[in-house]
């Protein structure tokens, strides 16, 4: 498989540059693996706070903490190579105030090794942004459908289909951009809004939900992969459907397992070293 070349050992100025060029490809990872497996085709890799679904299983990203993005990311660190490697901030970390954002990106950034943090948020978060900016910290920023906002706004539909909304979430992408942020997600948006913000401002715009006119897509890797079955949100394609793969193969395990096939002569140890001498794993 050919794949698209790409800059080596990305930075945020050189994301940032993308704008208006070569789409960026991004994704979400949670673990060291999966890091690794993603690490050679991405350009950035962002550690979401979609893990508390993903991998904890709880009903909304509001539930994560800061310790859960600190291990998970750190985790993916270590796993990238050349991808930018991005942190959510969880809800609750940040909202505070810009102190409280800055101690919260600051404890990240030290104990993860990431390059920066993304936060949800519009206007209200500008000042925010420009403060953790002013400060050395690189945001990705994050407008249209906030899911750690899911409850105020009744659910996670497409958000613009009012022309109200619509030019306040324009309003808001103009406001994280012009405080500094390099990039922002574009998530859940009807399409020719994404494209309105995708030409409103001068940094790239990444879209979830939104439109291939952005500067870039990201999607939930475990989605991509097709880890959960049938469910596919409609801004998802399935590149692959590894769910009922592991389920075959755990299935093949439990069969060999109950019919003794399992271990077989080649998967366990002989009898033979003599005393002191130790067989390879």
């Amino acid at each position: 498989m050919s794949h698209v070349s790409r800059t080596r050992g990305m930075t945020v100025a050189a994301f940032r540059r993308r704008k208006s060029g070569e789409p960026l490809v991004c994704l979400t990872a949670y673990t060291t693996p999966m890091a690794r497996l993603l690490d050679s085709v991405c350009d950035l890799l962002l550690v979401g706070d979609s893990l508390g679904m993903v991998v904890y299983g709880l009903p909304s990203t509001v539930p994560v903490t800061l310790d859960m993005m600190v291990a998970h990311g750190g985790a993916v660190v270590r796993g990238a190579k050349t991808s930018l490697v991005i942190v959510d901030l969880p809800f609750g970390s940040y909202q505070e105030s810009p102190a409280q954002a800055f101690r919260s990106a600051a404890r990240v950034m030290a104990e993860t090794g990431c390059v920066g943090v993304k936060l949800e948020g519009g206007a209200p978060m500008a000042e925010t942004i420009a403060f953790l900016v002013d400060r050395g910290v690189p945001v990705l920023g994050h407008v249209g459908l906030q899911p750690q906002s899911v409850h105020s706004y009744g659910g996670y539909g497409a958000r613009g289909k009012v022309e109200a909304d619509a030019e306040r979430i324009v309003a808001d992408a103009r406001a994280v951009a012009d405080a500094g942020a390099f990039a922002m997600v574009v998530e859940g948006v009807v399409e020719p809004l994404a494209r309105r913000i995708t030409e409103a401002v001068a940094v790239p715009t990444i879209g979830i939900g939104a439109s291939s006119t952005c500067d870039g897509q990201i999607l939930v890797c475990d989605d991509l992969l097709g880890l959960f079955g049938d469910f596919r949100p409609k801004f998802v394609k399935q590149y692959a459907q590894l769910a009922s793969t592991i389920e075959a193969a755990a299935a093949a395990f439990a069969d060999d397992v109950r019919a003794r096939r399992f271990p077989g002569p080649e998967q366990v140890y002989a009898a033979g070293p003599a005393p002191g001498a130790s067989e390879p794993l």
